[in-house]
């Protein structure tokens, strides 16, 4: 079988850090590979190191086709045929869609300026030719992160790659996005090319990989026929113990003292009448499709989006929440799915960010206590371990788990009652998700309310005490762990409209 691709002896060392040691990969034309790995093990730095956007150490060989190459950048690594897309996106949010496919390429200006009409007719070209039903007008920055993350893939696809890297591209997708996205890679993947696929998400793994690789701490574990072995050998080689995907609560919910009740919140776009409690010691989950309203309800109650109806009580007293900073003031916490954007800032350290919602406790008269800043940032770094050379080491550095820990820990440190998890392990893998898990029960037991929105049923069944199940934007039903199974919160999250209106014929 013909090597499209071969690493060998790739090392990486950052300061105070080895996250690669002489890793070999190989990727066979005509195939889809699988990287899998947890958080940490070094599949994104390889992916980087593969296309220029790092530098490997000394001994480092990249061979492609047979003939060895020194990736010097990312248009270098473009001009021999390799494209990635990456985890997190990375657009501009002001431009238009057709603007962030194809500005700076040959073709996009005209006299001096941009020549929109030319990149529309491109986007909306290469749209038709994937089966996307995308607007090349629309601003990027109006789009949901689904479909960002659609335009993200459209891209690299349009650079008619020889070797395409996936990286988590599934992470904001539905079912029917991601079965779209299987067929474009199907329809990508010849005797000619190749593709590497990383995801944590084993039936992703089990349903699209010819061959799947695994690292484990910067090291090359091994690479098995996913034909000829089970998703949860595939487990085993990345984090050296089985997980179970069959669990349920650990621990039952605290007391029925009601904490966060909700009666009839709605908005002008989506929520209609949405009403539900959570009581100390709870995590209720919430399930359903993509655009269902888990997320506008989380914002609503958090402040962060305007609501028409509705009223919210903390301890059996009304408040008034108009923005994030009342609820932060009534002790909620709110976890965005978008990590990035509403959680963290990326260009100041871990200890920074750690202590970014709690910093009145560490400022007196003006003066900021960085000792009881560091320290603090130990202790939260240590009990969530994130893994870090440092608290001083620049969030931008770290893997995204790692990154999710931070913005959890930002929450406990600010010691609040409420907390609010949206996604929580999106992006996270196998391993640092029990983690996550752990997490939670333990504030559970410690008497914290917990709303967890999750797009994984497992997950939610894992986790939840109850499961409120959410369809155009209303609650469609209630369960007991006990009582909920997959099936019938599916039959709750796919209630058409008409039913819930009362105007099914």
């Amino acid at each position: 079988m013909t090597k499209l691709l071969e690493l060998r002896n790739v090392s990486k060392t950052f300061p105070g850090v080895k996250a690669l040691q002489d890793v070999h990969l190989d990727l066979n034309a005509g195939e889809v590979l699988g990287l899998c790995g947890e958080n940490g093990a070094g599949k994104s730095t390889l992916m980087k190191i593969l296309t220029g956007i790092y530098t490997p150490d000394p001994g480092a060989e990249i061979w492609l086709q047979g003939e060895q190459v020194e990736v010097r950048d990312v248009n270098h690594a473009r001009s021999l045929g390799l494209s990635i897309i990456h985890q997190e996106l990375n657009m501009v949010a002001d431009l238009t869609v057709a603007q962030n496919l194809f500005i700076g390429r040959p073709g996009s200006h005209r006299f001096g300026w941009i020549d929109d009409e030319a990149l529309n007719r491109r986007a909306a070209e290469l749209f038709d030719r994937l089966g996307m039903n995308i607007n090349p007008r629309s601003r990027i920055g109006d789009l949901s992160v689904a479909r960002q993350q659609m335009v993200e893939i459209a891209r690299a696809l349009s650079w008619d790659s020889k070797i395409l890297i996936m990286d988590e591209p599934t992470a904001a997708l539905t079912v029917a996005e991601t079965e779209a996205l299987f067929g474009m890679i199907r329809d990508f993947v010849t005797p000619e090319t190749g593709l590497i696929y990383i995801s944590h998400r084993m039936a992703e793994i089990a349903e699209i990989t010819d061959r799947v690789s695994v690292l484990r701490d910067g090291q090359y574990i091994g690479t098995v026929k996913t034909s000829e072995v089970e998703m949860r050998e595939v487990i085993s080689m990345m984090v050296g113990r089985e997980v179970s995907s069959e669990a349920r609560p650990r621990n039952q919910r605290l007391s029925d003292e009601v904490v966060l009740k909700v009666d009839g919140l709605s908005s002008k776009n989506l929520l209609h009448e949405v009403s539900f409690e959570v009581c100390k010691g709870e995590i209720l989950g919430f399930a359903g499709l993509m655009g269902a309203g888990r997320t506008e309800t989380a914002r609503a109650v958090f402040g962060a989006d305007p609501r028409t109806a509705g009223q919210i009580e903390i301890n059996g007293r009304p408040v008034q929440i108009r923005t994030p900073a009342d609820a932060v003031r009534h002790g909620i916490g709110y976890l965005s799915e978008d990590r990035k954007q509403f959680g963290l800032l990326l260009d100041q350290d871990v200890k920074s960010n750690a202590v970014m919602a709690a910093m009145r406790d560490f400022n007196i008269g003006g003066y900021i206590l960085d000792g009881k800043i560091r320290s603090v940032g130990i202790e939260y770094s240590q009990r969530l371990r994130v893994r870090t050379p440092s608290v001083n080491q620049l969030l931008n550095k770290l893997s995204g788990g790692n990154q999710q820990k931070v913005v959890i820990a930002k929450w406990l440190i600010r010691n609040c009652d409420v907390l609010i998890f949206d996604e929580p392990t999106r992006g996270i893998d196998v391993g640092a998700k029990e983690e996550i898990y752990e997490l939670l029960e333990t504030l559970s037991a410690q008497g914290k309310a917990i709303i967890m929105i999750s797009s994984e049923l497992p997950e939610v069944l894992r986790m939840s005490h109850r499961i409120a199940v959410m369809a155009h934007g209303r609650i469609t039903g209630v369960l007991d762990n006990q009582d909920a199974t997959q099936e019938n919160i599916m039959e709750l999250a796919t209630i058409g409209l008409a039913q819930l209106t009362g105007d099914a014929a």
